[in-house]
């Protein structure tokens, strides 16, 4: 559980409420983040700072374990609730037992989900977004692309630090390197960002100049993504520990390369099986034909037998989506007759010649049933 959760209100980010749907939250982020994207705003920091918050708030609320996490957190927070959770035990002389630090609570409710996360995930990174366009055949074949990713990244010059190459950040002498000092108030007792390290524990005497003592920098650097057999449109791929750089040296957040992938002229995909549409001619339908129809890889041959309708689809085994495990997909080929517009005066003649043997075989049909 992260501390931050307390204090910031990711739905009020996103401008949706509690209960809306997971879609919608989707919905939500891509128009924000494409207002406010890096891309869309060069040298805004302002606009480049709120896609960091509005990309940490859809990292929470679209993972639906953290959200429901998330959730709880607030919902105790907004109650006061905290009476109930591990840390409240017996005292002297106060409903809560003495004195409480919300931290411990904090802690302790953590420990319902997990636990002992809430120090590693306090100077976690943000998650960052990219995007990454397909062919047909990358997507289901799976292929390894890079990719830039523009955003806050570690400072290469100090590697992360904020103090110059070859020095070293000192110990701050406030907080002895917690980051944090306690003050009380009463029944509780609050643990705060030091202001002297300003939560880092460090303090840098000597800045990186190309950072400015941050530690990161925002700039564009190359991520190489695998890309898994079978991803679909809109799939999305988490590389863990290509986002944001953390805060106070904690971890780096995670990239999340959202896929897109392009369409193919002759192919639709429909789960592990692959749609095809055969256009066959009049004659063809009526009388039969072996033909040779396109796959993935090559072309193999399809029978037709006379008097084939449109509509009626064929299987091919094995010639649709490869999958990691188990079987390929089938192809799926549905007969299309296609009816010409427009026709020759000789093919016009031969058409009226079987209108008529046509009529003739009715005829027949009616004097015989008579």
């Amino acid at each position: 559980m992260n501390r931050d959760w307390v204090d910031k209100d990711f739905y009020q980010t996103l401008g949706v409420g509690k209960a809306t749907s997971a879609d919608d939250i989707k919905r939500a982020y891509r128009k924000l983040a494409r207002r406010y994207h890096p891309d869309a705003n060069p040298g805004d920091d302002g606009k480049a700072e709120k896609f960091k918050e509005i990309s940490e708030a859809y990292s929470i609320l679209s993972d639906p374990k953290r959200r429901k996490e998330y959730d709880e957190v607030r919902r105790v927070v907004e109650s006061g609730g905290y009476r109930h959770f591990p840390g409240a035990g017996a005292g002297h002389g106060s409903p809560f037992g003495g004195q409480v630090n919300l931290e411990d609570l904090l802690g302790g409710f953590g420990d319902l989900f997990g636990g002992g996360k809430q120090q590693a995930d306090a100077g976690r990174g943000p998650d960052l977004t990219a995007g990454l366009r397909l062919t047909f055949e990358e997507a289901l074949e799976g292929t390894t692309k890079s990719i830039a990713v523009k955003g806050q990244s570690s400072c290469p010059d100090c590697r992360g630090t904020g103090a110059r190459a070859g020095s070293t950040p000192d110990i701050c002498p406030l907080c002895s390197g917690q980051g944090a000092v306690v003050q009380n108030q009463g029944l509780f007792s609050f643990s705060r960002p030091c202001h002297q390290c300003r939560g880092s524990g460090k303090l840098i005497r000597d800045p990186c100049p190309g950072c400015r003592g941050r530690g990161a920098r925002h700039r564009s650097r190359k991520v190489r993504v695998k890309v898994p057999q079978g991803v679909r449109d809109g799939g999305r791929i988490k590389i863990r520990g290509k986002g944001g750089p953390g805060r106070s040296g904690g971890p780096p957040g995670d990239l999340i390369v959202q896929v897109e992938v392009e369409a193919h002229p002759l192919f639709e995909r429909n789960g592990k099986n692959l749609n095809l549409v055969l256009p066959l001619t009049y004659t063809e339908a009526a009388l039969g034909a072996t033909l040779e129809i396109p796959t993935l890889h090559g072309s193999v041959k399809l029978r037709v037998p006379p008097g084939t309708n449109s509509g009626k689809t064929f299987r091919v085994r094995g010639g649709g989506v490869p999958t990691r495990k188990g079987r390929a997909g089938d192809l799926l080929v549905e007969a299309r007759v296609e009816i010409p517009r427009r026709v020759t005066r000789k093919q016009r003649q031969l058409l009226e010649d079987l209108a008529e043997l046509d009529r003739q075989d009715i005829r027949s049909h009616f004097a015989v049933n008579k």
